[in-house]
């Protein structure tokens, strides 16, 4: 069970105290419940995502700025002076980006290139969950979008380290920071609209519609042209246990920013090792609490002697 914020700091004080019990509570209750699809976890049967082609994505960057005007984000102009959006990667001010791979050979003539979208990924079984203490981040049961919640979140950035791909960013210089990440604009999606990045992406690089559907479209588009296509793979179809964002590129992935993962579950896998850890944990502290106990009766004994030598000399109690 996840705990929320009375009940943490009620354990931690009792951790404090020095109580086994405690102690072995604050090790495993905030995984306990996150990885829930085991090492290979299929998608919700209404999960939804994106399909991003790198053959079609012509750099225009109109999804960059689609997305910040659709979910209020303020425009990263420091790089320009003010001037125009120019973010360098994911941060605080930008929750989707377009980069440029190149080949990295100066002698190559021309050398290959690839424009890139970078988002969440909205995992089927997310890391960034898995780790939350407090449930902050959630997942979707219909849908599968990762969301944040900023009334459970106490700013730990535990998040930000376990996703496996960087990226959820934090408000370092407001007073009350939030995670920023791409939510897949969810409050667009109730009133029949698509993601902004979808909805003004002139060469339908980037498409929206259900996991299952765009699965589907990319395999067609492999079959249609195999030599086009790195692997003739899908990217996101196994990686790291799925994730609802779905990647084609004539490049290999790793050369777009696209970790190399297993298809396990990284959440799952996490708890599973932390599962280990905290069970032959729990062993020394139960060891240290028998022991505290022990002493602890040894040292009442020790001052009733005390006193009772005090009384019989007359002399000034002295433990």
């Amino acid at each position: 069970m996840t705990m929320d914020r009375r009940q943490a700091l009620k354990t931690l004080g009792q951790a404090c105290a020095g109580t086994a019990t405690a102690a072995a509570t604050v090790g495993t209750s905030g995984t306990a419940e996150a990885a829930s699809g085991g090492p290979y976890p299929d998608a919700s049967p209404g999960a939804v995502g994106m399909l991003f082609d790198t053959t079609r994505c012509i750099g225009c960057k109109a999804c960059v700025v689609a997305c910040s005007e659709a979910n209020d984000l303020v425009p990263d102009t420091v790089l320009a002076n003010g001037l125009w959006q120019m973010p360098m990667d994911l941060n605080a001010r930008t929750a989707n980006i377009i980069k440029l791979y190149k080949e990295e050979d100066e002698d190559a003539v021309g050398g290959e290139y690839s424009y890139v979208k970078r988002q969440c990924m909205h995992c089927v079984d997310p890391a960034c969950v898995a780790s939350c203490p407090f449930k902050a981040l959630t997942k979707d049961p219909e849908n599968g979008i990762v969301m944040w919640e900023a009334s459970q979140c106490i700013g730990c950035r535990y998040c930000e380290v376990a996703c496996p791909f960087e990226v959820p960013k934090f408000e370092w210089e407001d007073f009350n920071p939030r995670i920023v990440k791409c939510q897949l604009c969810s409050h667009r999606l109730p009133e029949g609209l698509e993601p902004a990045c979808c909805e003004v992406c002139p060469t339908d690089a980037v498409i929206f519609g259900a996991r299952e559907d765009l699965l589907k479209d990319a395999k067609s588009r492999i079959a249609a042209k195999p030599e086009v296509y790195y692997e003739q793979k899908v990217y996101g179809e196994r990686e790291g246990g799925g994730t609802q964002v779905l990647y084609l590129s004539h490049v290999p992935f790793t050369a777009i920013g696209l970790p190399d993962l297993p298809d396990e579950s990284i959440a799952w896998y996490g708890t599973w090792v932390h599962g280990i850890i905290y069970k032959w944990l729990l062993i020394p502290m139960i060891v240290y609490g028998v022991m505290a106990a022990i002493i602890r009766k040894r040292w009442h004994h020790h001052e009733e002697e005390a006193r009772e030598q005090a009384k019989k000399t007359g002399l000034p109690q002295q433990i």
